[in-house]
């Protein structure tokens, strides 16, 4: 989970172009939300102990994984043939979200998971 965490904030930050499968977007997602709730209850607790002023820094962390997320999301839709934009449409876009990505190249480049044609033949009889 952490590497997928990693590929996307560090090897993809503010890349929109592409394809990203399921698994690099969900993974992600949930990386994320334990960061923020773990880094959240942290600060929380500095700032109750020290100052409450320490607590807009909740809010950078907000921000530096905002670009990422926005791009995960883009690639995530590129990988089922839809534009980026498609992640601007309340829960049409959460099913997109879940879809499997389209097998082979698409329009917006090769497929993550790297299929490929022979595998469909793998076990059938050359009659």
């Amino acid at each position: 989970m952490i590497e997928w965490y990693k590929k996307v904030v560090f090897e993809n930050y503010a890349n929109f172009e592409g394809r990203a499968r399921r698994k690099e977007y969900w993974m992600f997602f949930l990386a994320n939300i334990i960061v923020s709730i773990i880094f959240g209850f942290i600060v929380g607790f500095i700032a109750a102990l020290i100052s409450p002023s320490i607590t807009p820094l909740a809010n950078v962390y907000s921000l530096a994984v905002f670009i990422p997320s926005i791009a995960v999301a883009i690639r995530r839709m590129h990988d089922i043939g839809k534009s980026g934009w498609y992640i601007l449409i309340p829960i049409y876009n959460i099913i997109l979200l879940a879809t499997e990505g389209d097998k082979g190249t698409n329009e917006y480049g090769e497929d993550p998971k790297g299929y490929s044609d022979t595998i469909d033949e793998i076990g059938k009889s050359e009659l």
